[in-house]
């Protein structure tokens, strides 16, 4: 399916929906190094035991960039910091890095979005060409003042394109203002330290590494969300998790929740009987 110059997407028979593989795939992978690094945990020192996790990763954020660079980056740092919190040697991490510059740079050469990212990228940097939805998110997010226009009061929505998906969070603060915009961010950053907490709880390394691992994924893909809102970085195409409208994103944004609150009630129980 090709939606907004994008194919993405891949329409479910029978029941006529749009799934997007590359949710299947982050969360897919996501759980395979964490069993991989949670099996491994002795032998990480070992540059030969990380060849096929490497790979994977190299291999999935290429599939994911030809068509959706933002969301590969992310999965990429991801990857990155489950490795790095598993104590993966920093040297073996420089070239996991290198690996995924590596397939992000033939994404780009060859995906159907290279042009595109390149473009955003070269726009963000030079700030002369601001695009269309960029500049409505600035206004709704420059008008919004300290408490907002009030619920449904938003000016934007009616100019702005993805008011209800990507930039949602400009209509959010313009609606209902800078301090609730504040309140988002620091939800999920609580949503992360929880993550984390139960990871240091854990006493079932598979368990601790996968909740951090999808702590990890949810919260950088927020806060990349609202970074390009207000002009920190270049337009994505990331959704804000438990907010956007999206069919896929909410479906394994709820699955991912669950996992997490799965190894949460995990430790509890092993603790109420220890």
């Amino acid at each position: 399916e090709n939606i907004n110059e994008a194919s993405r997407w891949i329409k479910v028979p029978i029941i006529n929906m749009a799934f997007q593989p590359s949710d299947l795939a982050k969360l897919s992978l996501i759980i395979y190094l964490s069993s991989f690094l949670a099996k491994k945990q002795y032998d990480l020192y070992n540059i030969k035991t990380l060849f096929i996790p490497f790979l994977w990763i190299g291999l999935i954020c290429l599939c994911i960039a030809l068509t959706n660079l933002s969301t590969a980056l992310i999965l990429g740092a991801t990857s990155i910091l489950l490795m790095f919190i598993s104590r993966v040697k920093i040297s073996h991490l420089s070239l996991l890095i290198l690996f995924i510059l590596f397939s992000g740079g033939i994404a780009l050469l060859t995906g159907q979005r290279g042009y595109t990212a390149l473009s955003r990228v070269e726009d963000f940097i030079n700030k002369k060409n601001i695009p269309y939805q960029l500049e409505q998110a600035y206004i709704a997010v420059s008008t919004g003042g300290l408490f907002g226009k009030g619920p449904g009061n938003s000016n934007q929505k009616n100019f702005l394109p993805q008011s209800s998906s990507d930039f949602i969070y400009a209509i959010i603060v313009e609606e209902y203002g800078f301090l609730m915009g504040i309140s988002i961010l620091i939800l999920y950053l609580i949503l992360l330290y929880r993550g984390m907490k139960i990871f240091i709880d854990s006493e079932r390394p598979f368990g601790g590494l996968l909740s951090a691992g999808l702590s990890f994924a949810l919260v950088i893909q927020a806060i990349t969300n609202m970074c390009v809102v207000v002009g920190l970085l270049p337009v994505t195409g990331v959704t804000l998790p438990l907010i956007s409208m999206g069919g896929t994103s909410q479906l394994f944004t709820g699955i991912t929740l669950g996992i997490i609150l799965s190894v949460s009630r995990q430790n509890n129980f092993e603790k109420s009987y220890a």
